[in-house]
């Protein structure tokens, strides 16, 4: 009995990557990084929606953020390493940058 015990944990834990897949961790990454996801601001997909609206000078006017979906690798990259106005920084790894560019482009996502 005991051996069959230790065979199940060893199994379990040599093939415990295999509980997550990789677009499940994306989706979870997507949706809460670092307390504010992403899906709050470009959506649920990456499409881009409108964040708020307001009047300047009597003009109605719309802050929005971008559909990242069709964004170059690099310039993906390089919106996490810049300062900006309204995205926070996220100080997140290349690993976590690159599964998030996965959601945000996959086919399976759309």
């Amino acid at each position: 009995m005991r051996f069959v015990v230790f065979l199940f944990l060893l199994h379990a834990i040599l093939f415990a990557e295999d509980f997550i897949t990789k677009m499940e961790y994306a989706k979870m990454l997507y949706a809460n990084p670092r307390g504010i996801g992403c899906n709050l601001c470009h959506g649920q997909k990456g499409e881009g929606t409108v964040i708020a609206k307001y009047k300047d000078k009597g003009k109605q006017k719309e802050l929005r953020a971008p559909d990242i979906t069709k964004t170059s690798r690099e310039k993906f990259q390089q919106a996490f390493a810049s300062t900006h106005t309204v995205m926070p920084r996220y100080f997140l790894t290349n690993n976590e940058i690159e599964m998030l560019y996965f959601y945000v482009t996959s086919e399976v996502n759309k």
